[in-house]
Formats: C-alpha cells, sequence, structure tokens
C-alpha cells in the first residue's frame, strides 16, 4: 500500500515512452473486451494497422482482408490525441473516486448496527492526529483519533511511519496488528471512529519485546538457584562450631558497643 502510494498515477498519453516498473521500453495497456474509450481507440489503432498496407515488423495479416488506407480506419492526428488522453485520464480518475465513495458508503451502512463491537485490524497510515486502521476480515477504514490513544504526548515521526509516546515510549507503527473497538459511524460524512481496545501489560511487553528482536530472558528461578547452591555446599566439610561462635559473638559485642556509646 505504501509503495503504491508513492507512485504516480497512471494517465493517457499519445507519447509511448515505456513502463517503468516493467522495464519495458514499448508499452500499451488496453482491455478485450473493450470498457474505456482508451480500449477502443487502441483497438481502433490495431486494425488500422492490419488493413492498411503500412510494412509494421511482427504485425500478421490475415490473408484476403479488406485493405485500407490508414487515414481512414484512424483519422486521429498527434494534438488529437493528447486532448483525448488528458480527458480520458480525468474521467477515470473521476469515475474511481465515485466508485471508492459508493463503497464508503456501503461499508458504512454495515456497520451502523455494529457499534461497540470489537475487531483486529491492521494500521494502514500514520497521521499527526491518529491511526487509520483496516479491519482485517471487513476490509473497513477508520480512524483512532490520537485522543483516543493511551495517555501520553505522542511524537509523529513521518519518515518511520510512526507514533512515539513522550512518557511511555510506547510506539505505534505502520504494518502494527491492532485490537479496535467501533465507537461510532458518521453515514453521510462517510467516516467511521475506533477506539483502541488495551492488551494486557504482560502481552504488551512480550509483543513490543519481540518487534524489537530483544527478548529478555526468562529470570531464574530462586527456589532452583537455592537448590543448586545447597548441592555444590553439601560436599563441603562443616566449619568448626567454635569459630562461628566467636564471629557471632564480636559482631554481636561490636554492635552492643556502638549501642551502649550512642546512649552515652
Amino acid at each position: 500500500m505504501l509503495m503504491l502510494r508513492s507512485l504516480k498515477q497512471a494517465r493517457y498519453s499519445e507519447q509511448n515512452v515505456g513502463h517503468f516498473a516493467l522495464a519495458s521500453k514499448y508499452y500499451c495497456h488496453f482491455t478485450s473486451p473493450i470498457r474505456r474509450y482508451p480500449d477502443l481507440l487502441v483497438h481502433r489503432a490495431i486494425r488500422g494497422l492490419l488493413r492498411s498496407k503500412k510494412k509494421v515488423p511482427h504485425l500478421k495479416r490475415v490473408w484476403g482482408a479488406p485493405q485500407a488506407p490508414l487515414s481512414e480506419t484512424y483519422p486521429y492526428d498527434w494534438q488529437w490525441m493528447a486532448e483525448a488522453g488528458g480527458h480520458t485520464s480525468f474521467t477515470e480518475r473521476r469515475a474511481d473516486e465515485a466508485t471508492r465513495d459508493v463503497e464508503t458508503w456501503l461499508k458504512c451502512e454495515y456497520l451502523l448496527d455494529k457499534v461497540g463491537d470489537e475487531y483486529t485490524g491492521v494500521v494502514t497510515a500514520v497521521v499527526g492526529f491518529g491511526l487509520f486502521v483496516e479491519l482485517t476480515d471487513l476490509y473497513v477504514e477508520g480512524l483512532i483519533h490520537i485522543t483516543g490513544l493511551p495517555k501520553d504526548y505522542y511524537y509523529h515521526e513521518a519518515a518511520h511511519h510512526r507514533l512515539v509516546g513522550e512518557r511511555t515510549r510506547r510506539v505505534f507503527r505502520l504494518g502494527d496488528s491492532l485490537r479496535v473497538r467501533v465507537s461510532r459511524v458518521d453515514l453521510e460524512e462517510r467516516k467511521v471512529d475506533f477506539d483502541l481496545v488495551e492488551e494486557p501489560r504482560k502481552a504488551r511487553k512480550r509483543a513490543a519485546a519481540k518487534d524489537d528482536g530483544e527478548d529478555k530472558p526468562e529470570k531464574p528461578d530462586k527456589r532452583r538457584r537455592r537448590g543448586k547452591s545447597a548441592a555444590r555446599d553439601k560436599g563441603k566439610p562443616a566449619a568448626k562450631s567454635g569459630q562461628d561462635d566467636g564471629a557471632k559473638v564480636k559482631s554481636g559485642s561490636r554492635s552492643s558497643g556502638k549501642s551502649r556509646r550512642k546512649q552515652r
């Protein structure tokens, strides 16, 4: 999705400039059956070349097909083609916007009676005012406003596509999987608002450590450690009781002397 947004929008042109992504020197796009006016123009151009007497490499003509001058079967000059390319590019974008608007309206209508339900979604965009999340099963996109995130001040790092909490250092980034709740659906504005469903703290820490590649080692069991030290000490000879009693007395006498000096 991010790669598609970074690319330029396609447009119809009278010049064959090739295709950058396909590394093709010559490129032409059309459909069969015909669905757009540019497709009709391409079909007319192919038919005009097939019926003309013009020598074109890699062009196979049908034996006995009627022939006609190219100016009759394809009566379009460069200026007309340039104007047609600009007009058809504009109308295609307008049609795509109308299609998206209708799809968004239908998705909002579907969620009207599902306010309060919880779903799993993926962060598709990170902006200064929040996170756009697309539901995994329904492909409905909505917004988690920045005020709906855990209480903190968040920095928007546009280059890394993430929000970073100033106090908690919690990070919300592009591609994160979140659990959300549908909080509001505005059918007229075609907008859906989500609330973040907080995970348990331990699970959140485990997920953060996994993302960073820094899984913290488990703390050793104290009981197990005591057992190992007892096993090591078991083979050692026992100290003389007289020496131990003397050490205890000395430590006790020092402490009692200090306490007497304090009382004085």
